[in-house]
């Protein structure tokens, strides 16, 4: 077979519309005439970012497919685990980046395993929340089975332990709050993971954990000790040893609440808490679970609230262990609130702490999300609020509010716009808040500076559309949170 000319090459990645007649003039320009090999070629549409490596790779090749997943041109590789390969992605039209996971060839003779890959894809379009990775489309082609998700800038929980080792105790119970949160949401929808591991968690460069990977792991066989061996999945082998130990049903939405314990586990002390290994028959050995030491024997100086949280949710019994991940959420939060509160940032002591003293302490934990584009005072504002009991989110991005509240359900109770530095363009942005159909009825403040009271002239206030002027008195302020959420208007009743 002869090589490849400059000109074969650039051909072909036309035929596969990798290149258009914009960077086939940028191509030439630079050439200018002159007659080029295959290898200066090469190192001309590399050196223009006009293809990737992997593009050129497979052109080179001579692969006829695999460029392009329904509208989503494939850029490269970015990870790959036992059921699928993931890429970063683009969508030729708008230019957006995405994450186009793939099914690995293996499966695609599997009918079950295909029918489980679409059905999480089309659950996953339904679910729309901070902590959970979007998924935005789910299809087929030339046989190869696909679906298209969000991309996160940042790199998985497991990788991210693997450089730190461990983390401290506020940024593991961060990443943990947000973990059940997604998990909770979720749960609440009938959807359980069924692949709860830190390689199934996203840390995203803001510092968001975002859960991934829902459902692929519960197309198992029959759950048998005789079955364990056979599966494909070494996670699903985890979920059905951890399920037949007390004899419980395949499918316990409870055994998830037992690896987001592992996963806790695993932050606070560096190492998982289940032996590792690859081999079946080991991983569906009783005394992997059955071995598991205690993290307070691990970690003797462990904060007692925080050895019961694990405990809890790592008891082998599911009817002793948290019964939903809002149970766990809830323990945790106080245990949060306390460690924001704490002036030296160690958790003091809590010795009358028990499972569920969550639920009695947080009727309802009300979340702020915030819109303030200084630093300095985004971090002061998000450890004000939360000494004072409430949730936080803060963006410095103006439009981020209306986007979350039309991407996801509810992302916070009230959304607080401060003008300190964003001056007239907060104002108008918590205007426009209030005139668009979706988001009019959300409870909303409007927090002036202090020098900014002639502001309150040009604010669309209602009911449940407030004015707030700087300082901030926190009884003040609970109070007025209060008034606008019980103002809030009922939403409107769908015609039949």
């Amino acid at each position: 077979m002869s090589a490849l000319t400059a000109e074969q090459l650039v051909q072909r990645a036309m035929d596969f519309d990798l290149l258009d007649d914009r960077a086939l003039r940028v191509i030439w320009s630079d050439v200018g005439g002159r007659e080029i090999d295959a290898e200066e070629m090469k190192n001309i549409l590399l050196r223009r970012d006009l293809l990737t490596p992997y593009q050129l790779e497979h052109l080179v090749r001579g692969d006829r497919h695999g460029y392009y997943y329904g509208k989503y041109k494939i850029l490269y590789p970015i990870g790959q685990g036992t059921f699928a390969r993931v890429y970063r992605a683009v969508e030729k039209e708008t230019g957006s980046i995405f994450a186009v996971k793939v099914l690995r060839s293996r499966h695609t003779d599997k009918p079950a395993i295909i029918t489980q890959f679409h059905k999480e894809g089309e659950l996953g379009i339904l679910l729309r929340h901070p902590n959970i990775v979007a998924i935005f489309d789910v299809g087929a082609v030339h046989g190869q089975h696909y679906m298209a998700l969000e991309f996160i800038e940042g790199r998985n929980l497991r990788e991210f332990l693997r450089v730190r080792g461990k983390l401290d105790l506020k940024s593991s119970i961060h990443l943990a709050l947000d973990m059940l949160r997604g998990l909770d949401y979720a749960h609440k929808r009938g959807m359980a993971h069924r692949d709860m591991k830190a390689s199934n968690v996203l840390v995203s460069s803001t510092g968001v954990a975002k859960l991934v990977d829902f459902g692929l792991a519960g197309a198992d066989p029959e759950l048998t000790e005789e079955a364990l061996t056979d599966m494909d999945n070494p996670r699903t082998i985890d979920y059905a040893t951890l399920e037949l130990i007390f004899n419980k049903r395949k499918d316990d939405p409870r055994s998830d609440i037992y690896f987001i314990g592992c996963i806790f586990y695993n932050m606070l002390i560096g190492t998982p808490p289940l032996r590792e290994t690859k081999v079946r028959m080991e991983r569906a050995d009783r005394s992997r679970y059955t071995d598991v030491k205690p993290i307070e024997k691990i970690w003797p100086e462990c904060p007692r609230a925080i050895a019961v949280i694990v405990n809890k949710a790592m008891s082998l019994d599911p009817d002793e262990r948290y019964q939903t991940p809002a149970e766990m959420l809830l323990d945790l939060t106080v245990v949060e609130q306390k460690l924001a509160a704490s002036p030296d940032g160690q958790l003091e002591e809590l010795p009358d702490f028990t499972p569920g003293m969550g639920a009695q302490l947080i009727q309802k934990q009300r979340s702020l999300m915030i819109v303030e584009s200084n630093n300095q005072l985004q971090d002061t504002f998000r450890e004000l609020f939360k000494k004072n009991g409430f949730r936080v989110l803060v963006t410095s991005d103006l439009q981020r509010p209306a986007k979350s509240f039309n991407e996801y359900d509810r992302p916070a109770d009230v959304v607080v716009y401060s003008t300190s530095e964003l001056g007239t363009r907060a104002l108008q942005a918590f205007n426009d808040f209030g005139d668009e159909a979706k988001t009019q009825n959300i409870p909303t403040i409007l927090m002036l500076g202090a020098k900014q009271a002639n502001f309150t002239e040009h604010a669309k206030v209602a009911d449940h559309r407030a004015v707030l002027q700087s300082p901030i008195r926190m009884k003040e302020f609970k109070l007025l949170v209060e008034k606008i959420l019980a103002a809030e208007p009922a939403p409107a009743a769908k015609e039949a």
